[in-house]
């Protein structure tokens, strides 16, 4: 795993941390924010995974 991927997943376990203590609290708010910045961190997750992909087949080219 590269730095943005580290990162990336962070973001998305501290999104559902905000979504779970949204829903127990009944904030709404804090709720969807959680849901935002967990998919967010999934999103960047997985372009990170494809970044390091097509990296790996330019070496294997070369």
């Amino acid at each position: 795993m590269n730095k943005d991927q580290v990162e990336s997943r962070a973001n998305e376990a501290k999104g559902k941390a905000k979504e779970v203590a949204g829903k127990a609290s009944g904030d709404k708010s804090t709720e969807y924010k959680g849901k935002a910045e967990k998919h967010s961190g999934k999103a960047g997750a997985v372009l990170s995974d494809v970044n390091g992909d097509l990296k790996d087949s330019k070496k294997e080219k070369q």
